[in-house]
Parts: C-alpha cells; sequence; structure tokens
C-alpha cells in the first residue's frame, strides 16, 4: 500500500513508516547472522573465522546495491511527493539501467579479484580457502542483492515498508532453515552456507521485483513514460554516488581494520566475527531507519512542507534512543550469552575478544544513532557534500586510531576504542551541516 508521508502527524507517521523498516533490517541481519551461526556451531571456529573474514569484503559490493537503493528511492520519494508519476516511472526504469551495469561490472571484478583482496589482508592460510570458496558462490548472487535492494528502495519511496517486511521475515528464516539442511543434512560446509543465501535471496528478489511491477501498474500515468532519461540518472547519481562512496570506504575501512585484527589471530578473529554481526545488526538498523527518514524528507522536499523536515528530525532521534537503551542494556550484561549462539563455551580468547567489543561499543549508540537520523535527513534532500563530510570524518579517524592504538597496546583493546571517537566527532559535524541546511529553507 502506497502511503503519503507529507501528511499527518510526522511522529506518529515515522514510527508508522520506520517500525516495519527496522523489523525489515533485523531480519535481512538474520542472513549474516545465520551464516555466522551455523558454520560456528555445526562446522568450526576456523569456518566462523572465514564467514566472518568474507563479510568484510561482501560488504564491498552490498554498498554498491545500498546506494542504488538510495539513489532510485530518494528521487522517487520526491517524485511521487511532487505527484508527478510519468517522471516516476521512467526514474524507476532508469534506476534499473544503471544498477544492471555497475552489477556486471562489479561481478567481473570480484570474480578476477577475491584472491588479491584477501591476501591483501593478511587472511591466515588455514582460513584462505573457505573465504574464497564463500565469496566465489556470493558473487554469483549478486544481481539478486542489486535488484532486491531497487525494489525495497521502491517501496520504501512510495510509503509502503511493510511489504519488504513481510519478504525480509518469510525469505530470512528460510535460510536458516536451509542452512542448517545443507550443512548438517548435506555436509556442505561453507559452501552450504553460502548457497543456502544465494538461493533464499534469490527467491526473495523475484518476489519482490514482481511486486513492484504490478504496484507501478496501479499508479496513474496519462501517458507512457520514457525507459531512460539522463536527467533523472544524473539526479539518480547525484545521491547514488555519495552513498556508495560512503559504503565502500566505510566497507574498505572495515577491511583495513580487518587486516590489524587479522594480525591476532584466528581465536581473535572468530570472536570479533560474532561480535560484529551483533554490532551490524545495531548500525544498519539505525541506519535503515535513517533511510526511512530520507524517504520522509524527500517526500516532503517534493511537497514543499519544509517545516515537517524538523519535526521528522526530533521524532527521529526520540525513535533510535527509545531502541539504543534494550541494545545497550542486553549487550552489555547478557552479550555473553549471544555470543555463545556463534561458538562453543570453551572458546574462551573469542569470548573475551567479543565481550570487550561489544562492552566498548554499545553505550554510544546513542551517539551514532543520532548521526544516522541526521545522515538520513541530509541525504533526503540531497545535501550529499554534507553527507559524505561527516561520513568521512568517522572512517579515517575509525581506520589511523585502529592502526595507532593497536599498536600502542599491543592487543586488540585499541582497534575497538577507535569506533567510539569516530562516531563521536562525526555526528557534532552532522548536527551541524544539518541546522546549517534546515535554516536555508526556513528562511
Amino acid at each position: 500500500m502506497n502511503k503519503d508521508l507529507t501528511v499527518g502527524e510526522p511522529k506518529k507517521i515515522l514510527w508508522q513508516f520506520c517500525l516495519p523498516l527496522f523489523g525489515s533490517i533485523i531480519f535481512q541481519q538474520l542472513y549474516n547472522i545465520a551464516d555466522s551461526l551455523v558454520a560456528g556451531k555445526f562446522i568450526s571456529e576456523n569456518a566462523l573465522a572465514a564467514v566472518g573474514n568474507s563479510y568484510e569484503i561482501t560488504l564491498i559490493f552490498i554498498a554498491f546495491a545500498f546506494g542504488c537503493n538510495m539513489g532510485c528511492s530518494v528521487i522517487v520519494s520526491q517524485l511521487f511527493g511532487a505527484k508527478d508519476y510519468i517522471k516516476l516511472r521512467t526514474a524507476v526504469t532508469t534506476a534499473c539501467i544503471f544498477s544492471a551495469v555497475i552489477c556486471a561490472a562489479l561481478m567481473i571484478l570480484g570474480i578476477l579479484g577475491c584472491d588479491p583482496l584477501l591476501q591483501l589482508i593478511r587472511t591466515p592460510e588455514e582460513v584462505f580457502g573457505d573465504s574464497k570458496l564463500y565469496l566465489d558462490i556470493y558473487i554469483w548472487g549478486l544481481p539478486f542483492v542489486f535488484f532486491y535492494n531497487i525494489a525495497t528502495g521502491i517501496f520504501s519511496a512510495l510509503g509502503d515498508s511493510k511489504t519488504p517486511f513481510y519478504f525480509l521475515a518469510v525469505s530470512s528464516t528460510s535460510n536458516i532453515a536451509v542452512d542448517i539442511l545443507f550443512v548438517k543434512a548435506f555436509h556442505m560446509g561453507v559452501a552450504g552456507v553460502a548457497w543456502a543465501t544465494f538461493l533464499c535471496q534469490g527467491i526473495s528478489c523475484i518476489l519482490a521485483v514482481f511486486t513492484v511491477c504490478m504496484r507501478l501498474k496501479k499508479i496513474p500515468c496519462q501517458e507512457k513514460a520514457a525507459l531512460f532519461d539522463l536527467a533523472l540518472l544524473k539526479k539518480i547519481m547525484i545521491v547514488a554516488i555519495p552513498s556508495i562512496l560512503q559504503q565502500s570506504f566505510i566497507s574498505i575501512g572495515n577491511i583495513l581494520i580487518q587486516s590489524v585484527i587479522n594480525g591476532f589471530g584466528a581465536s581473535v578473529m572468530a570472536g570479533y566475527s560474532a561480535a560484529v554481526k551483533l554490532n551490524n545488526m545495531v548500525i544498519t538498523s539505525f541506519t535503515t531507519i535513517g533511510n526511512g527518514i530520507s524517504n520522509f524528507s524527500a517526500q516532503n522536499l517534493g511537497a514543499g512542507k519544509y517545516g515537517r523536515l524538523k519535526e521528522g528530525f526530533t521524532a527521529g532521534i526520540k525513535m533510535v534512543w527509545c531502541l539504543c537503551i534494550p541494545f545497550c542494556v542486553v549487550y552489555i550484561f547478557f552479550g555473553k550469552y549471544l555470543l555463545l549462539l556463534f561458538m562453543e563455551g570453551n572458546a574462551a580468547a573469542a569470548m573475551l575478544t567479543g565481550r570487550q567489543f561489544l562492552w566498548i561499543l554499545s553505550p554510544f549508540y546513542f551517539v551514532v544513532s543520532a548521526k544516522l537520523v541526521t545522515d538520513g535527513i541530509l541525504r533526503g534532500i540531497s545535501a550529499m557534500r554534507q553527507f559524505m563530510a561527516a561520513t568521512f570524518t568517522d572512517l579515517i579517524l575509525r581506520v589511523i586510531l585502529a592502526f595507532f592504538l593497536s599498536d600502542l597496546t599491543q592487543n586488540a583493546l585499541g582497534i575497538w576504542c577507535a569506533w567510539p571517537v569516530g562516531w563521536t566527532v562525526a555526528t557534532g559535524i552532522s548536527i551541524f551541516f544539518y541546522h546549517k541546511e534546515y535554516n536555508k529553507f526556513s528562511n
């Protein structure tokens, strides 16, 4: 069901719109959590390390899919808010063509470049083979990743956050079952984990794209829309390219940090792999809520309702802080039991690594969540230079400090401390830019 986000109380509208998005990303994260969980519990600690090691590289591909999602979603939101349905349809097909080209290029690069990249991040010999196997299978599923992201971006742009939730709820729970089936019953090892993800994402993508096509047919349109428009492509790229660069550089930064972590051995790698999955569930949840706020901001910008941007900002901050509280409590006091889902209780070094990571990062969720809400508004109003400045500050600080502090402390604790510093500085920058941009609209 399409929903106009330019009418109604912003607080109520955002809760109704963003909560299904939050639920969706929880199920999305179950894909990767399931892979690590099954690898760690049913294969070996080295398999867990291999899946976690590969995950950092897959984030580069996901970054491009996410950028295409945001470029399409923001522009379609603005057109939907302006009731320009002919251009809306053209924007969708233009985004699909743009995404297909990028996906094909990435598949070629991935097939040719995974070995050197795994070597570059100092992947230990005992996990190299499984890391490569996982990546090889993942790359062939990239079209599913890209077009599923485009479909969910369109749903969000049209004010529909429930349909993606239904798709992900079914596909992610199915992924867990297929993971266990392939590993336990068919003894496929890490390959079984990868093929399960491939299969479930593929089915979910096909169903989502079909539903989008049916939804677009119901939108009233007085004349036939063009298949491709260069002017709309430029607008999509203005949002998509900074979003791709943001996520890509974050992924590259995480890979550099992973190379530091790899120097401390397989146990630390395994502990980090488990803990970072839990952390990523939180950060990606906040990012997704920020994306929802981008759609809210874009629709209201298209409709010329600038006063609602500030109301959306306030409501968004309250929303994410409400979500921070249970995450912090659970990770600080009960993180051990969550980590046991990924590893055996006798993996003492890996367990300590995971617990330390969660203890240090989780109190700062209140900080980074505020940044991600603010980023959502900046992206929704196409203030992409400001958005990138804050993001790159966070990334650069985290990478530099990870190398410096790990060398200073001679253990992985220094690496974990880099996150809060980067988050805090970047949040201040994002909020400064938000106030500056909002004043332009309000004057």
